[in-house]
C-alpha cells in the first residue's frame, strides 16, 4: 500500500506548489489564530489556486465556532475539514464535509474510546500531546497507537525524513502528516526538505 502525504501548515503558493511537485497528496491550512501558521482565508484561497489538480486541501481547525467553518468553507472551499481540539462529533459532523478528527497522544489516553465517538470522520489523526496544538516538532511513543483500525489512520507529530520510514513499518498507517519537519522557520516550508521526506516515505512503501 502507498502511504499517502499531507503536508502541513503551509503559507506561501510556492510551498504548496513544491510539496505538490515532490508527489503530496495533501496540503494542509491553519485557521487556528494562535498558530504561527495562520491563514486568513484571502491568503488561503492564492494557496489553493496554486495546486495542480489532484492535490488536496484539508483546512485545520482547532476550537472554531462553526460560523469560522462555515466562513472558510465558502471562500476557500477545501476538500476536507481537520479539527485539532476538543471539538464533539455533532460539531464535526453538522458540515456535511468530509473530516478528520485528531487525538493527542499520552500514556493513559485511551485512543479508541476517544476516537470511537467520530465513526462518521473520514480518518483520525494521532498526533504529539503538546501545549501548541501540533507544529512543534515533537514525536510520541508510537507503539501507543491502536493496533485495531476502525477508520483509516494518519500519524503526525515530529515526524522528519530521519525518523518517517522507521514510524511507518512500525504504525503502518494510512497517511502521514508533517509539518515543522519540512521547514526553514516556523511556516517557511524548505523544498529540499518536503523532496526528501516524501522520498523516505516511497523507500519505506516498498
Amino acid at each position: 500500500m502507498r502511504t499517502r502525504i499531507k503536508i502541513c501548515g503551509i503559507t506561501r503558493p510556492g510551498d504548496a506548489l513544491a510539496a505538490a511537485e515532490a508527489g503530496a497528496d495533501a496540503v494542509g491550512l491553519v485557521f487556528y489564530p494562535q498558530s504561527p501558521r495562520y491563514l486568513a482565508a484571502e491568503r488561503a484561497v492564492g494557496i489553493r489556486d496554486a495546486l495542480p489538480p489532484f492535490v488536496q486541501t484539508v483546512a485545520l481547525f482547532v476550537n472554531p465556532d462553526a460560523a469560522q467553518v462555515a466562513q472558510v468553507i465558502g471562500r476557500v472551499r477545501p476538500g476536507l475539514l481537520q479539527f485539532h481540539g476538543d471539538e464533539t462529533p455533532a460539531f464535526c459532523a453538522q458540515f456535511g464535509m468530509p473530516y478528520i478528527k485528531a487525538a493527542r497522544v499520552r500514556p493513559g489516553v485511551d485512543l479508541l474510546e476517544y476516537l470511537r465517538p467520530f465513526s462518521s470522520a473520514a480518518a483520525w489523526l494521532l498526533d504529539s500531546h503538546v501545549e501548541e496544538y501540533g507544529g512543534v516538532g515533537e514525536s510520541f511513543d508510537w507503539s501507543l497507537a491502536p493496533q485495531r483500525r476502525e477508520r483509516p489512520l494518519i500519524l503526525s507529530g515530529g515526524l522528519e525524513r530521519g525518523n518517517v520510514a522507521e514510524a511507518i513499518r512500525l504504525v503502518r498507517p494510512w497517511g502521514v502528516d508533517v509539518s515543522s519537519g519540512v521547514e526553514s522557520a516556523k511556516g517557511i516550508k524548505d523544498a529540499a526538505k518536503i523532496a526528501a521526506f516524501i522520498e523516505e516515505v516511497r523507500n519505506a512503501d516498498v
